[in-house]
């Protein structure tokens, strides 16, 4: 999978010139959504199969600040995944390679009227190529 980039925006600061921490997590969710587009299962197609996948838990933890115009890399790692829970693993670094931010992410995937669904029956190639990306 190729590393999300994103650019610490001055908006994303706050007043002593450090990002807030609360963006971290929209970073995570603009990191998974760049994933699920390379795995091609972007969420506009998701929608269409009338499929949603929301956030069920969140975890984080911050290793070192960042500021405005830094270049943060973000990967999106499958740690696990058994058909109903799906748990992505994000690590940020920045440009000297180091640690910024690691965290976890548990998703479901939910059919349009709020059901659970199985994606290895009802979804196998999505199922498939999430499988094959556990680490």
């Amino acid at each position: 999978m190729n590393t999300y980039k994103h650019t610490v925006q001055y908006y994303e600061t706050d007043k002593m010139g450090i990002t807030h921490h609360s963006n971290y997590i929209r970073w995570m969710e603009e990191a998974r959504v760049y994933f699920m587009s390379q795995i091609g299962w972007d969420y506009a197609r998701l929608e269409k199969e009338g499929v949603i996948c929301p956030v069920v838990g969140l975890d984080c933890s911050y290793k070192e600040t960042t500021t405005f115009a830094d270049e943060i890399l973000i990967d999106v790692i499958v740690k696990e995944f058994k058909g109903v829970k799906l748990k992505l693993s994000y690590v940020m670094k920045n440009r000297a390679g180091k640690i910024v931010f690691e965290g976890n992410s548990e998703h479901c995937f939910l059919n349009d009227k709020g059901g659970l669904i199985r994606l290895n029956r009802s979804y196998p190639e999505l199922y498939d190529a999430l499988v094959a990306l556990i680490q």
